[in-house]
């Protein structure tokens, strides 16, 4: 019997992490009462857990759903999304404007043969035509992102949300750029939301984790399906996320101020080609990034600096104080480099039609000082003014 200490009258004021991997009832009845929702409890930890509840309890809360699922990645709460969407002979749509390991998600859907096609979501009439067309499987789920990685594009979420209701098709919406602090897609009419806690959620870079969230009645099929494809996240992680929570407003806010700012310095850069952020006027959406992200504009950023691969890889060798890390949404700004990173996998004549170019650097903004980020980049272009 493993001992148990008396707390009394005092609580903890940090909540307390689970590491049981299995829970102990009184009898049987009280297992089959679990079981059937009868009252709270737990049996094994890859069902369910104490920290994954807390953690689905605030974030749905935040995200202003009816329920949250916690998963081990960004990437298993897509695969439990499509898992629970679609079956054999159906179809997924999903935007020409992914991250690049979503696509490969999706080509792999084709070996449970299930279609999954792109659409370019940014033109409504085409999202159409693909929710309606006769001659192929019905449409059972929609994914895109609120702002496209890396470009930054950004979804009109509650246009696409119309759509796919007349169409009787799910709305997904992967909203990790954003965060909900900026954006909670299930208040603009997505049916799911889905968060890679890794990323601004967590903030830290020190976990790995996904999300998904809506307002409707999937829940116990999607926690039958976490258990069974065991994809749930560890109770450190979700502990380590509930702890980084109280800071992500402070976070979100310092960084999508610094993005703004920079993303306008670094228009007047001679070594920098192009600079995407959805606060600059002569960005695509802008107004629809006005409205959708309450004027924030988001912590991500992308520049395309001249002189190409070389370019990029001079200022990572010189600008130390922005680290070349293969991931987002830390308190630090990082960098990384799409073609060799996270669309290394995509086809080079398809990275050249979306605009990914060998010179294009994403930024991950952090809450450092405007004046230090400033002074680390001048550092990547040393020397190239003469």
């Amino acid at each position: 019997m493993n001992p148990s200490i008396a707390l009394g009258a005092s609580q903890p004021w940090s909540p307390p992490l689970y590491l049981s991997s299995v829970y102990h009832h009184a009898d049987l009845d009280s297992l089959d009462r679990i079981h059937q929702a009868g009252e709270p409890g737990f049996v094994y930890a890859r069902d369910n857990h104490p920290n994954a509840e807390g953690l689905e309890r605030t974030l749905a809360e935040w995200e202003a759903a009816s329920w949250a699922v916690v998963t081990s990645s960004g990437m298993s709460a897509l695969t439990l999304a499509c898992l629970a969407s679609a079956s054999a002979g159906d179809r997924i749509l999903a935007s020409d404007q992914l991250y690049g390991r979503t696509s490969q998600l999706l080509q792999e859907l084709s070996r449970f043969h299930i279609v999954a096609e792109q659409v370019d979501t940014l033109q409504l009439a085409a999202v159409e035509q693909a929710l309606k067309a006769s001659d192929r499987p019905r449409a059972t789920l929609l994914i895109v992102e609120t702002l496209s990685n890396p470009l930054l594009r950004v979804a009109d979420v509650p246009a696409l949300a119309a759509l796919c209701r007349r169409h009787e098709c799910r709305l997904l919406v992967d909203n990790t750029f954003a965060s909900p602090e900026i954006h909670r897609p299930l208040e603009w009419g997505a049916d799911w939301v889905m968060e890679s806690l890794t990323k601004m959620i967590s903030g830290h870079a020190d976990v790995t984790l996904g999300l998904l969230a809506g307002r409707n009645d999937d829940l116990p099929r999607l926690r039958q399906i976490r258990s069974i494809w065991g994809l749930i996240g560890h109770p450190f992680e979700c502990w380590l996320t509930q702890r980084s929570l109280p800071t992500l407003s402070l976070r979100m806010r310092a960084a999508c101020t610094n993005a703004r700012a920079l993303a306008a310095w670094l228009t007047l850069q001679p070594e920098v080609e192009r600079v995407i952020h959805p606060s600059l006027p002569e960005h695509p959406d802008h107004d629809l990034a006005d409205k959708l992200l309450e004027g924030a504009g988001g912590h991500m950023l992308a520049i395309e600096l001249k002189g190409g691969r070389d370019a990029v890889n001079r200022f990572m060798q010189q600008a130390k104080g922005i680290p070349f890390c293969a991931s987002l949404g830390d308190v630090y700004t990082t960098c990384s480099h799409p073609v060799t990173a996270s669309h290394r996998y995509v086809p080079e004549a398809e990275r050249q039609r979306l605009g990914i170019t060998p010179g294009l650097l994403r930024l991950s903004i952090g809450i450092e000082p405007l004046a230090h980020l400033q002074a680390e980049m001048r550092k990547g272009w040393a020397g190239e003014r003469g």
